[in-house]
C-alpha cells in the first residue's frame, strides 16, 4: 500500500489531523496549531481544497474576514486510508 503523497507532506498532515478532531477550524487557529506562516498555510489549504479533501468557507465577522476549513467526507476517507497504510508500514503483519 502506498502513502498518499498529498497528505504525506508534514504541514498538510498537521492540517488534516487537526481538522479530524474538530468540526471546523478558522485560519488563525490552524496557524497557531501548525506553526505555519500565513502564506504557507494558505498555499497548503488551497492544495487540499483543490483535491476536495477540505472545504474552505470565507466570510466576515464584523469588518474582518474569516476563513474556516472543514474536512470533507473524501478527506476523512483519504486520511483514514493514509493512517491505515502508515500503520501497516510500522506494524507489518
Amino acid at each position: 500500500m502506498q502513502l498518499d503523497q498529498l497528505i504525506h507532506n508534514e504541514l498538510r498532515l498537521r492540517i488534516m489531523t487537526t481538522l479530524l478532531s474538530v468540526e471546523e477550524a478558522d485560519f488563525n487557529y490552524l496557524r497557531q496549531v501548525t506553526g505555519a506562516t500565513a502564506g504557507n498555510l494558505s498555499s497548503h489549504l488551497d492544495t487540499l481544497a483543490k483535491s476536495l479533501y477540505i472545504s474552505i468557507e470565507k466570510g466576515f465577522v464584523g469588518r474582518r474576514t474569516r476563513t474556516t476549513a472543514r474536512l470533507t467526507p473524501t478527506g476523512r476517507q483519504a486520511l483514514t486510508t493514509y493512517i491505515d497504510a502508515l500503520t501497516k508500514i510500522i506494524h507489518p503483519e
